[in-house]
């Protein structure tokens, strides 16, 4: 194998900004970001979702919602269901 052109293999925390949770993994993830734990020094990688805070996993329906795609969905539909879902009145 030629050298130097695998980047380096070594411990990077995934960090679950959802729970908060740390997850040390083996990777070759490139971070800018430190973050010490039990005195030794990890490079970190933020994540939005992980196994321990993903609704398949945990069992618990969450809407995560980063960019406003929820409240986005609700202006353009949210209506359209309300009016389907309520009852006609009945003219007899």
């Amino acid at each position: 194998m030629k050298p130097d052109i695998h980047p380096q293999y070594r411990p990077v925390v995934f960090q679950d900004q959802s729970s908060g949770d740390n997850i040390i993994v083996g990777s070759t993830m490139q971070t800018s970001e430190t973050i010490t734990l039990d005195g030794v020094e990890y490079p970190l990688a933020k994540v939005e979702l992980s196994s321990r805070s993903h609704p398949f996993f945990t069992g618990q329906m969450k809407i995560v919602d980063t960019a406003g795609r929820v409240e986005r969905f609700e202006r353009r539909y949210g209506a359209r269901r309300k009016k389907a879902a309520a009852p006609e009145a009945d003219e007899s």
